[in-house]
């Protein structure tokens, strides 16, 4: 896996979109899971009040019943925690009827346009957007304590201090379940402190035709794109909605992109020599730990200029343990599209940390 952990996470972009947030909404978040549930702590969604959402925390079990809760709650303005345990037989009968085998709680708060709730997501958002890490507190229980998602500069009390650095030192979400000196009550502090480090920001080397899928399925997951081409007919920003466009030449690479925020790169400009001042260019650079060669093993290793000479050979030491070619998964791929999408898989299984092994078929 990356070094440099990412975000694979993209509802802060999807909930955030222009126009999405410009009406009284209330955000649900998942606060804490037990056992096989669809989403995970951190996972949220929009209920607007004409009943559309954004956003999935089931695959359509609770968004119902989610939806009659968040009225109640947009009716008196007052965050409102609701738990679901779907585990064991007795929820079929008695239940919703999700058949999940799991328990979440989950908070739901107002989040009109100007609402506290939307200006932390909002503000991490944009540290994700420049690279940066950030993290979020959802409190969902205790007493004098406004409950609701924050940034972690709020005033909080020492436990949640704590937890907020905890989180950032070691780069993970933190639990608080405690109890604040002078309470009575033995759970007066429930939260969710969530650690988020920035989405993935691929570089592409070459902008191509088959460039345009791999740079939209990429936007689509909330990623950050960089195109780079030597070429104006291509590195045109209308081809790549969303996206950085550059046009440079492959050897002023590291002066025209910050290779270091850079995740991953893909070199596909399907000309050879530019493709072997892109390799040379990330070889030298303590750039993504990550970089994806379009084409075949024979055209890797005339690129690669086999062991033959001294340039050749720091080419594969500056690219040793990163570069794979050829780049994607072997889906049978023949368009562009599917080889884009051959692409991203590969990606997102990197970022992952995943083999994306097929399982076998049942006996």
């Amino acid at each position: 896996m990356s070094e440099r952990p990412v975000r694979l996470d993209n509802s802060l972009e999807f909930l955030l979109e222009p126009g999405s947030s410009a009406r009284p909404a209330v955000l649900a978040t998942i606060v804490s899971t037990a056992g096989s549930t669809y989403r995970k702590a951190g996972a949220r969604m929009l209920l607007n009040e004409d009943d559309s959402h954004r956003g999935l925390l089931t695959g359509g079990c609770l968004e119902g019943d989610l939806a009659a809760h968040a009225a109640g709650v947009a009716a008196a303005g007052q965050p409102l925690a609701v738990e679901y345990d779907m585990r064991g037989p007795d929820d079929a009968l008695f239940g919703i009827g999700a058949g999940c085998e799991g328990a979440m709680r989950i908070l739901l708060e107002p989040a009109a346009p100007g609402s506290a709730a939307l200006a932390a997501l909002s503000r991490a958002r944009d540290e994700g957007r420049r690279g940066a890490c950030s993290t979020l507190v959802t409190v969902h229980a205790g007493a004098n304590l406004a409950h609701g998602t924050h940034t972690d500069a709020g005033d909080f009390p020492e436990p949640l201090r704590a937890a907020c650095e905890q989180a950032r030192r070691e780069r993970r979400s933190v639990v608080v379940d405690t109890r604040v000196d002078g309470a009575a009550d033995e759970r007066a502090l429930r939260a969710f402190v969530q650690w988020l480090p920035p989405p993935p920001h691929v570089l592409v080397c070459g902008g191509g035709d088959d460039a345009v899928p791999v740079a939209a399925l990429a936007r689509s997951l909330g990623w950050h794109v960089t195109v780079v081409d030597h070429r104006p007919r291509y590195a045109d920003p209308a081809r790549f909605p969303g996206s950085t466009v550059i046009c440079a030449d492959a050897e002023t690479l590291p002066s025209a992109v910050d290779l270091g925020r850079c995740h991953a790169a893909l070199v596909m400009s399907h000309h050879l020599v530019a493709d072997g001042r892109y390799l040379a260019a990330l070889a030298g650079s303590h750039g993504p730990d990550y970089v994806g060669l379009l084409g075949p093993r024979a055209r890797r290793e005339r690129l690669l200029g086999g062991e033959s000479s001294e340039a050749a050979a720091a080419l594969r030491r500056g690219l040793a343990g990163r570069l794979r070619g050829p780049v994607g998964l072997d889906l049978g791929a023949i368009t562009p599209e599917g080889i884009g999408l051959a692409i991203i898989a590969e990606l997102h299984a990197h970022f992952a940390a995943r083999s994306a092994a097929m399982p076998p078929p049942l006996a």
